[in-house]
């Protein structure tokens, strides 16, 4: 459901709560494992319940995501403390179904909604303070993992694509014809 416009228009808004998952390809990764993580840069410094999931506080960056208007698809970064080499171990595992993947393909989900509408589970009252816990949210952003930026003790940074701009995608999927489409070639 989407965010209403009357509760963005209001002069004290609810705090923007960010939450990112990211999906494995059973294909290249050997698992599906869904990962939930958000940065705890907001009201939240613990774990936060979405809709019944849970997004494990984690020093992760998001950024790039801004539509310019020049005609390109964002191609933002998504950057993931690697101290206790975590993200490391878990490259490792998955090079061994797919030498070098690297978690490339992996599904990257952006999930923007407001505090006022998480589930109670967040609240030590068991009651959200700040409204009625909904599924409402911005749209959903969808990019893929498509390289490992950097990797090093302190950190691991990947760049994201769309479906769109994905190796081997070809676009349009199907060729339009004047039987599909009667218009098509009598306006030129």
């Amino acid at each position: 459901m989407a965010i209403p416009v009357s509760e963005l228009q209001k002069l004290n808004p609810s705090s923007h709560i960010e939450l990112f998952t990211i999906q494995l390809d059973s294909a290249l990764h050997g698992n599906n494992n869904i990962f939930r993580f958000h940065a705890g840069v907001n009201d939240s410094n613990s774990d936060i319940i979405w809709q019944g999931d849970q997004y494990t506080k984690f020093p992760v960056q998001a950024e790039g995501f801004q539509y310019t208007g020049t005609g390109q698809i964002p191609r933002p970064t998504f950057t993931v403390s690697n101290i206790l080499s975590t993200i490391t171990a878990l490259m490792i595992q998955v090079n061994t179904v797919t030498p070098g993947n690297d978690l490339n393909g992996s599904k990257f989900t952006r999930i923007v909604t407001l505090a006022k509408f998480l589930d109670n589970a967040n609240f030590t009252s068991g009651t959200n303070p700040y409204g009625t816990p909904s599924s409402d949210e911005f749209p959903r952003e969808i990019y893929f993992l498509d390289r490992k930026i950097t990797e090093n003790r302190e950190l691991v940074s990947f760049e994201l694509v769309s479906e769109m701009d994905l190796i081997n995608l070809r676009l349009p999927r199907r060729q339009v014809t004047r039987k599909l489409f009667p218009g098509v070639g009598t306006f030129f």
